[in-house]
């Protein structure tokens, strides 16, 4: 494993530990719930069983055609906040 991968693997460690990351997944599901990100996602999903038809299409499907779409409209102002937060949680347990 190389020195990025042991810092992420115990970064994530701290934020289950203290619970942050939990936290941090509340926050950025109110953020997508409040900036319409999930009824786009929802829309999007429709439509693509719309047109393949729910027959042909598995939940797999599904995921690996949204998933980039879903990630793209994801607004830069919830990224940057999350980023904030993460950094101020960095800051405090600095001896990470």
């Amino acid at each position: 494993m190389n020195k990025d991968a042991q810092m992420r693997a115990v970064i994530n460690q701290k934020l289950i530990e203290t619970g942050e990351r939990e936290r941090l997944k509340e926050v950025l599901r109110a953020k997508l719930i409040e900036c319409g990100w999930r009824d786009q996602l929802k829309a999007h999903c429709k439509d693509v069983i719309s047109e393949k038809g729910l027959e042909h299409v598995t939940v797999d499907d599904l995921v690996a055609e949204i998933t980039p779409k879903g990630r793209a409209l994801v607004p830069d102002s919830v990224k940057k906040e999350l980023l904030q937060r993460i950094r101020a949680f960095l800051a405090q347990h600095a001896s990470l």
